[in-house]
């Protein structure tokens, strides 16, 4: 049986989840076991279809998908009812009881509706009065930590159902307990990783993160070089839905266990720095936390001050914060009065950019600079001149990620 599912993820990453979830589904455990195909790229997401099995080896196998969700149902729709109508239509008895506790989501992309809260209260009592007629019970609704969630997402004339395979996020690894200020999300991070060409086949040269803060680039990029499974500590949702393939799902893990074992990290040349003892602590819990070779190659050091922790040129790559944290980060803060905090930030950040452009020029000639950030006006600070820009979003918040390829004393901009 063939079955359409649809990987959400970060906005701007749709290319990179497409190109990652055929290189999953080429993977030779993978084909004969859980079979399926990349269909559209839309926004927000990947279409594809394949067995059911291939909700688990997505789950298991992607570092940039959100979740997996199953497509249950489509239909055009006007108003709440036809809403109701949809989700009472369909036999979720064959996924789960009216012992499980439910949440429903409802998503929009100039819906007519006025309320996306009431079109979700819609689905769930279409849900609940399904299996009341035919089970006589009904499942109850848990917000926090539901056993299944259900997802409605609405165009301006279409209703599409999905059944949600994953549960927590996969951004949710479970290998981060320790998380620094801001934190950026391990499915970004790893999208960011392969929009700079880390892909598997692609890691031998050194990789350096100048400010890394928890160590999520590190991890995600060691993880990435050893290809291990991002989710083979964790469980998904489709473990306790009907009609799971169990030995299907045994095959996946067993064969992600033995890449696990096989993994040997000799030659991994991987560092972070962070002018922070309390993010490089934080790094290298994280680091033991999920799975890797001996200890994270870490050194306290102020960014602007940095060398290449290797002798060959490689890909550096970081995501710093900026404006009057960047400057003081480690350091005794000034008094605020000195400068409203408008200016002080912005004279921290231009003060702080003029430096590390410095240390970029001479100290990482040969290597490839990449930057994630909020700012968008990094390379004015910098006075670099990028080599590409990439729009993406940290959650709601535009971002740019900034190429650099240095070489020593160049790149300026007029």
């Amino acid at each position: 049986m063939t079955q359409a599912f649809f990987a959400p993820c970060p906005r701007g990453l749709e290319t990179a989840l497409a190109d990652e979830l055929r290189e999953i589904a080429a993977r030779p455990g993978i084909a004969s076991v859980a079979p399926f195909q990349v269909h559209r790229e839309v926004a927000g997401g990947v279409e594809f279809s394949g067995v059911p099995a291939a909700a688990y080896a997505v789950n298991l196998h992607s570092r940039i998908a959100s979740r997996v969700l199953m497509r249950v149902a489509a239909r055009g729709y006007r108003h709440e009812d036809d809403v109701y109508a949809l989700a009472r239509a369909q036999r979720w008895e064959q996924w789960f009881s009216p012992d499980e506790t439910l949440r429903v989501d409802v998503t929009s992309n100039k819906s007519p509706l006025r309320s996306l809260n009431f079109a979700a209260l819609r689905v769930k009592d279409g849900i609940c009065d399904a299996m009341r007629e035919r089970l006589g019970g009904r499942p109850s609704v848990d917000t926090a930590s539901p056993d299944v969630r259900i997802y409605a997402h609405l165009t301006e004339r279409d209703c599409t159902l999905y059944l949600d395979t994953s549960g927590e996020p996969l951004f949710k690894r479970g290998w981060r307990m320790e998380k620094g200020e801001a934190p950026l999300k391990e499915n970004l991070a790893a999208g960011i990783l392969r929009l700079a060409g880390w892909v598997p086949g692609h890691t031998a040269r050194p990789f350096y993160d100048p400010m890394c803060g928890s160590g999520t680039f590190m991890v995600e990029a060691a993880q990435v070089a050893l290809g291990l499974a991002p989710g083979a500590s964790r469980s998904f949702a489709f473990e306790w839905l009907k009609g799971l393939d169990g030995k299907a799902w045994q095959a996946l893990k067993a064969d992600a266990q033995r890449a696990r074992m096989l993994a040997g990290g000799d030659g991994l040349q991987i560092a972070g720095s962070d002018i922070s003892t309390d993010m490089l602590a934080m790094a290298q819990a994280n680091w033991q936390r999920a799975g890797l070779p001996g200890e994270a190659r870490l050194k306290q050091v102020d960014a602007r001050h940095t060398q290449p922790p290797f002798a060959e040129p490689g890909l550096l790559l970081m995501n710093p914060p900026y404006g009057e944290r960047i400057a003081v980060r480690g350091a005794r803060r000034q008094p605020e009065e000195v400068l409203p905090r408008d200016e002080a930030e912005e004279a921290a950040a231009d003060q702080f950019a003029a430096a590390f452009a410095a240390t970029l020029k001479q100290q990482f000639a040969g290597w490839q600079a990449w930057i994630f950030t909020g700012d968008l006006s990094l390379p004015r600070r910098l006075r670099l001149k990028e080599s590409r820009r990439t729009p993406l979003y940290n959650g709601n918040i535009e971002c740019r990620l900034f190429r650099f390829d240095m070489v020593r004393g160049g790149n300026r901009s007029a």
